[in-house]
């Protein structure tokens, strides 16, 4: 399932307010800079801080 590009544009992380890198193929949006990622369920951005997940580099 794909996010709609118009919402990409406006989602930003909730703990630097930064841009998220969307990945498809994972179903997560991540913030490259804090190494952490939010998870996308049933095609719902889920960006509550206490949901994220730690993100290699």
């Amino acid at each position: 399932m794909s996010l709609d590009p118009k919402l990409l544009d406006v989602l930003a992380c909730p703990r630097d307010k930064g841009p998220l890198v969307y990945d498809e193929d994972k179903q997560l949006l991540i913030n490259e800079r804090l190494h952490i990622a939010y998870p996308i369920e049933d095609g719902i951005p889920v960006l509550l801080i206490d949901e994220a997940v730690d993100h290699p580099a």
